[in-house]
């Protein structure tokens, strides 16, 4: 008997201990498509001075942006993200497509990037001031405890009430 409770703690406790593990195969997140995904077999059918920004339209869609200071550069952003731990995003692909037309309206270039042609960067390790003072969070959490409030001094007290604040008008309304 002994032996055959020790059989049946043992495959209970490797449940309890496997179950939770099992948890981060079943529920792993979707990819999420983000932004224009531009469909490679669309955007071959598009040829630079042939195709017009009409045929750019009913193929790909309206653009993402336009180029700042160029409306005649039209940008399609699209990425694919997947969720991580804390709500961030992984970013899993990130394809761009730049389609540039002339005047007349007629496509003069298509230019198409990914992750491969991001330039590395890194963040810069400086603090913007800000006005105030340089009071810790505790100092900020506990500054005021203590400090009276002067229109909770008690009953008798008139502080704030209407009646006070209008003995030291000159001028008055009549009512």
């Amino acid at each position: 008997m002994r032996a055959r409770m020790s059989r049946t703690g043992c495959f209970l406790l490797a449940l309890a201990c496997g179950l939770p593990l099992t948890g981060c195969a079943v529920f792993r997140s979707h990819p999420q498509a983000r932004g224009n995904q531009v469909d490679p077999a669309e955007l071959s059918e598009l040829v630079p001075g042939v195709s017009t920004e009409k045929d750019a339209t009913s193929l790909l869609g309206s653009p993402t942006a336009h180029a700042s200071f160029d409306d005649n550069k039209w940008i399609y952003i699209g990425s694919i993200t997947r969720p991580v731990i804390g709500g961030t995003q992984h970013l899993v692909s990130a394809d761009n497509v730049v389609l540039t037309f002339d005047s007349q309206g007629v496509l003069r270039d298509v230019k198409t990037t990914n992750l491969r042609d991001a330039l590395p960067h890194t963040m810069i390790a400086r603090v913007t001031p800000s006005p105030g003072s340089n009071a810790s969070f505790l100092q900020q959490l506990l500054g005021n405890v203590g400090k009276v409030n002067t229109l909770s001094q008690g009953p008798n007290n008139n502080v704030g009430t209407a009646a006070q604040s209008d003995q030291g008008n000159r001028f008055t309304t009549g009512m």
